[in-house]
């Protein structure tokens, strides 16, 4: 099938080039060191000052390093091997694929978005579209109508439908309290700007990665087709990146850092997205698995 062949060579890129980038972003070296930085807004913010990350302030640059050793070692592998079982057939693949895929669009869309300018620009660039034409295309190989009956009724649907609305609402609380105190004191702009343009992880949670686990929470708990197509796809997403996260506390912790409350969060959402991701993934018939190729042309 074609759709199967191009997913193949599009996952094998991602698979290259973000096992290049993250290796990059973790053994690189070099550069003036830490130093400080006076901001267009007057403040003043301490610059990493080392290897690939060296433009991006003290706090942040250890958190690409740490998110980049969970892409080397966590979500590549994964990558790989749920596309080894999902070219074989395997609808539970498909959706770890899907899921999978999910994590290196929001992540390199984030590093694009966010990151200073750095070597690794245009790798970045060709992991965002890869990604995107890869999950795009994975989506399009389910058929939607079909799920609730390959889920069945024991399905956690109401449990993790539910998780994804309060994960939802745990974390835009979580932003709104970076965002709204500034607003309300007349500051307006929040110290986790630092020195770069806005808050790009909180804006694109708050307008568009939370919206859509809302949606497919709600989907899912009404059983809807739809919800059980995006829910399953957003939990294996989730897990990855909550895993990511928990990383990058641990590596702000260990430099002195505060990270509370998101410390005792976080881990706790990567757990129940793990359980969550499998408890539907479980209840998955895998009949009549062979229907979404198309037939071999000679």
């Amino acid at each position: 099938m074609k759709r199967d062949k191009a997913i193949a060579r599009l996952s094998v890129i991602i698979a290259l080039a973000a096992g290049a980038a993250a290796s990059v972003g973790i053994f690189s070296s070099g550069g003036p060191g830490p130093h400080l930085h006076e901001t267009v807004r007057g403040t003043t913010v301490t610059i990493y000052g080392q290897g690939l990350y060296k433009h991006m302030s003290a706090e942040v640059a250890p958190q690409g390093i740490a998110q980049d050793y969970i892409t080397l070692f966590v979500a590549v592998p994964e990558l790989l091997a749920s596309l080894l079982f999902a070219v074989r057939g395997s609808l539970k693949a498909r959706f770890i694929l899907a899921g999978t895929l999910g994590y290196f669009l929001v992540t390199y869309l984030f590093y694009l978005m966010m990151g200073m300018y750095n070597a690794m620009f245009l790798v970045y660039a060709v992991l965002l579209s890869s990604s995107f034409f890869a999950l795009f295309l994975t989506l399009m190989s389910f058929d939607p109508t079909e799920l609730p009956e390959r889920f069945g009724s024991k399905a956690p649907a109401g449990f993790a439908g539910g998780f994804l609305i309060l994960n939802a609402a745990a974390i835009a609380f979580l932003w709104l309290g970076v965002v709204v105190p500034p607003l309300m004191d007349g500051s307006i702009i929040p110290k986790e700007v630092e020195h770069y343009t806005t808050l790009v992880v909180q804006g694109l949670d708050l307008g568009l990665l939370l919206p859509i686990a809302v949606v497919s929470g709600i989907l899912l708990k009404r059983r809807s087709p739809f919800g059980y197509l995006f829910a399953p796809v957003y939990l294996v997403f989730l897990s990855i990146l909550m895993i990511a996260l928990t990383a990058k506390l641990v590596a702000m912790a260990s430099l002195g850092f505060s990270v509370i409350p998101a410390i005792f969060i976080i881990p706790t959402l990567a757990v129940v997205s793990i359980t969550c991701s499998a408890m539907l993934l479980k209840q998955l018939n895998q009949y009549r698995e062979m229907e979404h190729r198309e037939p071999r042309r000679s």
